[in-house]
């Protein structure tokens, strides 16, 4: 693989000998070099993905391929309040050297599927959005056809671009559907705080074609808070798993400002922990991701700390 072990330096703070932290919680594992095993304990890993080509491919700014590290620092810091048997593990990163987005994403597949496979929780932090499309065909090679996976995106883009002209950012729900139409099974994709002026007629066109569902940002705020909750229950009751990714540019640049695509026009925290809640609370969740985090862009790791934050939520609510 193109692949970078864990770094435990990455990973430092307070000292209590208790715990306290998460870089004293955490353990390592080369992905490359050592045997998984089916975990007994509710386990979750840690997985980066430092590669932005997909997004220097859809015209944004790079700089996300510098996510993974940034939110670990972060999370390194804050406290841990997990029982003493939950596993947290750091099992490194995938790299994306020579332009190689669609090898990257392959390998990425074939993680996320060995993860699943050892009953261990993928947390995926990328990274350009294009991490969604090798997310979930590991997802999909773990549970086979006969199980529907429901995809539920925080974003302000649709992300359904026509791959024609090649894979990006900007394509990987269209390549899914894609996938699920020659494997004769459902797309089932819901996202939550569209934007109008982040998305094209020809885009808006393109997920009704494919029956997407989808909640403009004007709505996906708290005081639509029946309407939101309304919407995600129906959706996940017709599903057997969710997988959860999280834009950061759906966020308003006033929460996440170190991102390929700004705008003060965005979404709250506030609305996505709650929705995330319901999430977790259907037992439904088998894996999540949070993309692009671009430390270039972000003022006094704002950014990094929201994403961290994210994680942190997803640790203690599930």
């Amino acid at each position: 693989m193109n692949y970078n072990k864990p770094d435990s330096t990455l990973w430092a703070g307070r000292t209590s000998n208790q715990q306290l932290y998460f870089h004293e919680k955490v353990a390592f594992l080369d992905f490359e070099n050592e045997q998984l095993k089916p975990s007994t304990d509710v386990t979750f890993a840690f997985l980066g993905y430092a590669c932005d080509e997909g997004v220097w491919r859809n015209q944004g700014r790079p700089g996300a391929v510098d996510g993974p590290d940034a939110i670990r620092k972060v999370l390194a810091k804050m406290p841990n309040h997990m029982a003493t048997q939950t596993v947290f593990l750091d099992v490194g990163t995938l790299t994306c050297p020579d332009h190689g987005l669609e090898t990257i994403q392959t390998q990425l597949a074939e993680c996320v599927q060995q993860l699943l496979k050892n009953n261990i929780f993928p947390i995926l932090v990328g990274g350009g959005h294009d991490i969604a499309y090798g997310h979930f065909n590991g997802i999909k090679n773990h549970l086979g056809n006969e199980k529907t996976i429901g995809i539920i995106n925080f974003d302000a883009h649709f992300d359904l671009r026509s791959n024609e002209n090649g894979n990006n950012s900007g394509t990987p729900f269209f390549q899914i559907a894609k996938d699920c139409k020659s494997n004769v099974t459902a797309f089932k994709y819901l996202c939550l705080g569209i934007r109008k002026d982040a998305n094209d007629q020809v885009l808006f066109k393109t997920a009704n074609d494919l029956g997407v569902t989808y909640i403009e940002n004007t709505k996906f705020r708290a005081n639509y808070a029946a309407h939101v909750v309304r919407v995600v229950q129906d959706f996940i009751h017709e599903v057997d798993h969710v997988y959860v990714t999280i834009d950061l540019d759906g966020f308003s640049s006033t929460y996440a400002p170190g991102v390929s695509a700004p705008s003060p026009m965005g979404f709250s925290p506030g609305i996505v922990l709650e929705t995330l809640q319901m999430i977790i609370d259907s037992k439904k969740l088998i894996s999540i991701d949070i993309a692009e985090m671009n430390p270039k862009y972000d003022l006094d790791g704002q950014t990094a700390k929201l994403a961290a934050s994210l994680v942190h939520f997803v640790l203690h609510s599930y």
